[in-house]
């Protein structure tokens, strides 16, 4: 068995850029397939993201938001897009006070993992906040969303039954169902 993977690897032949956005970029390239066959493969280029797990006083702390681009109103655990300017760990603080009006003392990561790594780059850096207090939200002028608290005793139900739909919310839940720190 070949461990390098080099029989895996695509060769890039060329890079078109066919947009270039607020949020994302999207390149469409012509690669050359390791059996050597031509194919076109299109990627959406992002900066990354966080994802905050915030459990506090019993609750889990999620938002609800309408997304445009599946047609219907999400209920996810606080995020929000890493600024170039910022790190993942500066945006979990910040994405986590603006959304839900907590506070943490420190956040720790958790993971990192690939959204849909077969058409983007974006990444979700999961974050678990802890020494929670309250504040009050500060949610961007563009962002319209409700906080929604969850009790920790309903989130196995409710993730059963279709009620998170979204990548991230369902590994932070799944985080929080299977670790000792919430028994």
């Amino acid at each position: 068995m070949n461990h390098n993977n080099e029989q895996l690897i695509e060769k890039k032949l060329s890079n078109e850029s066919i947009y270039n956005g607020k949020i994302i970029d999207v390149n469409v390239y012509d690669v050359e397939l390791p059996n050597g066959e031509a194919s076109k493969r299109e990627v959406v280029y992002h900066q990354g993201a966080v994802g905050i797990i915030a459990v506090y006083d019993g609750y889990m702390y999620f938002v609800k938001q309408y997304r445009i681009a599946t047609e219907e109103v999400l209920l996810e655990i606080p995020a929000g897009k890493i600024e170039p300017e910022d790190d993942a760990e500066k945006t979990a603080f910040k994405e986590l006070k603006e959304e839900t009006g907590l506070v943490a003392e420190d956040v720790k990561k958790l993971h990192e993992f690939y959204v849909s790594p077969g058409f983007s780059n974006e990444k979700i850096h999961l974050f678990e906040a802890k020494g929670l207090s309250l504040d009050h939200q500060q949610l961007d002028d563009d962002e319209f969303l409700e906080l929604e608290k969850i009790e920790l005793s309903q989130l196995e139900e409710k993730l059963k039954n279709g009620t998170f739909k979204d990548a991230k919310t369902v590994v932070g839940v799944q985080h929080v169902l299977y670790s000792n720190d919430y028994k």
